[in-house]
């Protein structure tokens, strides 16, 4: 077992896989632990079935997926927080509204290419293991954005986290970073699609900070712990896949249910 890992790990494309899958899944877990605890958990399914839509048109018109897709999915979050508030569509009819709309748009595009392209199946269902050098620096560049943003703004997003109205009252513009948090979302949805695929991205936002979540209640702790959790998932995931010649993603979350189940099963014990 530990021969066959180190030799997994001689190849390039294996490390470019871990690299990746791990950026993308502490990114993922950071977000997530906000998302659930403010419950924004839907808003990265939503986002994940506009980022497919998104992905199928541009390789149907010839453009590049992650650079057609980033604007639209940022301003579908814009569009699923901001113009919610502001007409008589709530923010779950908007997800839901615009998740449909656009996986059904996927699929048009899809058909209109005489199939599903290897391209499109790709981003439905990730394709962690095909991870050229191109998505890893897009990858570093882009968590790296949005780990300087979370941080620098932490203090803001731990407390309209917990509480709206106290914020609002210290002066904090408590709907600029509801918008801010959906739109790093959003960065997060477009680079994770890589690794999960749209139908499967969102459990990387929501298993790591559901299983940490069960098991601690401070949230700075429950941020670390998601980080951690997530980072076993992506290495045992594509161990696991690698070895046994199945396919990542689906690997990924199912390792990830296993966790969750465990954590759930202490978290009780711990009661």
């Amino acid at each position: 077992m530990i021969n066959t890992f180190i030799e997994m790990l001689g190849h390039g494309f294996i490390q470019r896989a871990l690299i990746v899958g791990l950026i993308t899944g502490i990114i993922s877990a950071i977000m997530g632990v906000s998302l659930v605890l403010k419950n924004f958990s839907m808003i990265g399914d939503g986002l994940s079935h506009v980022g497919f839509g998104a992905f199928a048109l541009a390789v149907v018109l010839g453009f590049t997926p992650l650079y057609f897709a980033l604007p639209i999915v940022i301003i579908a979050a814009f569009l699923m927080l901001g113009l919610s508030k502001k007409s008589s569509i709530n923010a779950d009819a908007m997800i839901a509204l615009l998740s449909s709309s656009s996986l059904a748009l996927g699929v048009v595009a899809t058909s209109l290419s005489k199939g599903m392209t290897i391209d499109i199946y790709q981003f439905m269902f990730g394709s962690i293991l095909t991870i050229g050098k191109t998505d890893l620096y897009a990858t570093l560049i882009i968590s790296a954005i949005v780990f300087i943003i979370y941080i620098l703004n932490y203090n803001k997003i731990f407390a309209i986290t917990f509480d709206e109205n106290f914020s609002k009252a210290i002066g904090v513009n408590v709907d600029a970073y509801r918008m801010m948090l959906a739109i790093i979302t959003a960065l997060v949805i477009v680079i994770g699609m890589r690794v999960m695929g749209a139908m499967l991205i969102s459990s990387l936002l929501l298993f790591p900070a559901l299983s940490s979540l069960r098991l601690f209640r401070s949230f700075k702790t429950c941020l670390i712990a998601a980080c951690i959790i997530s980072a076993i998932s992506i290495v045992l995931g594509i161990s696991i896949s690698f070895m046994a010649s199945l396919p990542t993603g689906s690997v990924i979350v199912l390792v990830n249910l296993v966790i969750f189940i465990m954590a759930s099963i202490i978290g009780k014990i711990k009661k």
